[in-house]
C-alpha cells in the first residue's frame, strides 16, 4: 500500500491549493503532520460569524447603521458504515450558520431561511465530522439591517435578496465585491474598498437572480437575459433572452451554468366570492403555484440558452438564497433528473375536504413533468427533515477526552 505520507512537500502544497472549500484543507491537514504543515490553515472567517459591516450609501435602504452580511453553508452529509440496502436514509442536507457571539452553530432549512426551532431528543451536541463523509454543496450571503429586531429572526429583517460575493486571494480580509438586487430591480455592488454601493442602471427588466460562476458575477433577469457584471460595474450581455416563464434561476452543475425557468399558475380560490370590481383584497383570494420548470444550459460562445431535456443524474437545488446540484449517488437516491425548489405557493392536494396545504418545498421530475409538495417524493424528503437514524450516534468524545464533561 502507498504511503501518502511520503509525498513530496512540493505536490502536496500544489493540491492543497486546488481545495475549493476550507471544510476541504481541514480535511487535509488532519491526515497527518506532513500534510497539515504543506497547507495553511483556513482562518476562522471563512466559516462565516460575521463579515465587516456594510455601510448604507448608494441609497440601498433607509438606515443609518447599515448592513451585515453573514455566511451560512450547505452540507451533504452521509454515513460512511450505513447499508443501502435496509433502504433507511443514509444522506442529509443541512444548512448551518455559525453564531461567533457564542461560538455555537445553528441549523437551517437547506433551501429556506428558516431555521429548526427543536431538534430531536437524541440529536448530538457534538459530531466527530472526520468519520462522515461530507460534500459542501454550496455556500449562501445573507444582509441584515444591523438596527432590524433581532428577536423576529429573518422576519424582522427586511432585506431579503440573494447575495453573491467575490473574495480577493479568497480572503475578505485581502477585499471582496457584493452583488445582490436592489429593490428597484436594479443590480448592486459593494466593493470593500470603496466602502459605497453602485447601483448599476442597466436594466430593461427587473433582475431575478444572481451568481458567482467560474470566478465571475453573472445576473438574469425575467426575461432570460443574461449579463456579466465587470468588478467596473459594466455589464456584458452573456445570454439571449429566454421567454416564457416567470421566474429564473441561476445553477451552477456539472461545471456548466443552467438557467431554470419557473412558470406560475395564477388561480381564484374557489368559493371565495371574489368579485372583480374588489381589488382590496386581491393576494388573499389569489393563489400562485408552481406548475412547471424549463432548463437550459449556456452556450457561452454563441452565448445562447440551449434547451436542456434531460439532467441525467443530477438533481437541482433552488432556494431563496441560494443554487446548488449535486448526483443522485452522492444524495442516495435512485435517479435524477429533478428539481428540489423552495415553494412560497400554495399547493392543492386533492383532498375530499378541498382543503389546501402549504409546503415550503416541492419537487419537479423533467422525466414525467410531475410536480407536487416535498412529502409526496419520499425519496427526496428523507433527504431534508428529522435528522437520519444515524445521527444520533455520531457522538463525539472529544470533551472527555480533555478532561471534560459532555
Amino acid at each position: 500500500m502507498a504511503d501518502w505520507t511520503q509525498l513530496p512537500s512540493e505536490l502536496l502544497y500544489l493540491i492543497s491549493k486546488r481545495l475549493r472549500t476550507s471544510f476541504d484543507v481541514n480535511r487535509f491537514r488532519s491526515v497527518c503532520s506532513t500534510w497539515r504543515s504543506t497547507a495553511t490553515s483556513p482562518k476562522r472567517h471563512r466559516l462565516a460569524p460575521r463579515f465587516p459591516v456594510l455601510p448604507d450609501e448608494g441609497g440601498m435602504a433607509n438606515t443609518s447603521n447599515g448592513f451585515s452580511l453573514s455566511k451560512r453553508i450547505i452540507f451533504l452529509l452521509r454515513s460512511p458504515n450505513s447499508n443501502t440496502q435496509t433502504g433507511r436514509s443514509t444522506s442529509w442536507v443541512i444548512k448551518i450558520e455559525e453564531d461567533g457571539s457564542n461560538n455555537r452553530v445553528q441549523l437551517l432549512n437547506p433551501l429556506s431561511r428558516s431555521r429548526f426551532d427543536s431538534l430531536p431528543e437524541n440529536f448530538p451536541k457534538i459530531f466527530n465530522l472526520l468519520e462522515l463523509s461530507i460534500v459542501e454543496l454550496g455556500e449562501e450571503f445573507v444582509l441584515s439591517y444591523l438596527n432590524h429586531l433581532s428577536y423576529l429572526g429573518d422576519a424582522g429583517n427586511l432585506y431579503m435578496e440573494k447575495v453573491v460575493i467575490s473574495c480577493l486571494d479568497n480572503n475578505p480580509n485581502n477585499g471582496f465585491v457584493l452583488l445582490t438586487i436592489h429593490v428597484s430591480g436594479k443590480l448592486a455592488v459593494f466593493k470593500s474598498s470603496d466602502k459605497k454601493w453602485t447601483i448599476i442602471q442597466d436594466m430593461p427588466s427587473p433582475y431575478d437572480d444572481v451568481i458567482l460562476y467560474e470566478g465571475n458575477f453573472y445576473a438574469v433577469d425575467n426575461t432570460g437575459r443574461t449579463v456579466l457584471v465587470g468588478l467596473d460595474c459594466e455589464t456584458t450581455e452573456a445570454g439571449m433572452p429566454v421567454y416564457g416563464g416567470d421566474k429564473k434561476f441561476l445553477v451552477e452543475s456539472k461545471g456548466d451554468l443552467l438557467l431554470v425557468d419557473m412558470h406560475l399558475s395564477v388561480e381564484a380560490s374557489e368559493g371565495s366570492g371574489f368579485a372583480e370590481d374588489n381589488f382590496e383584497n386581491l393576494a388573499f383570494y389569489i393563489n400562485e403555484r408552481t406548475v412547471r420548470f424549463n432548463v437550459f444550459k449556456l452556450d457561452e460562445v454563441g452565448k445562447q440558452w440551449v434547451d436542456v431535456k434531460n439532467l441525467d443524474d443530477r438533481v437541482l437545488f433552488l432556494g431563496d438564497d441560494c443554487t446548488f446540484s449535486a448526483t443522485a449517488e452522492d444524495l442516495d437516491v435512485c435517479r435524477g433528473n429533478c428539481i428540489i425548489f423552495a415553494d412560497n405557493f400554495f399547493y392543492s392536494l386533492g383532498d375530499e375536504d378541498e382543503s389546501s396545504e402549504r409546503c415550503d418545498v416541492g419537487v419537479f421530475d423533467l422525466e414525467n413533468g410531475t410536480i407536487g409538495p416535498l412529502q409526496k417524493f419520499p425519496q427526496f424528503s428523507k433527504l431534508f427533515w428529522p435528522p437520519p437514524w444515524w445521527t444520533s450516534s455520531r457522538l463525539l468524545d472529544a470533551q472527555l477526552g480533555n478532561g471534560e464533561s459532555t
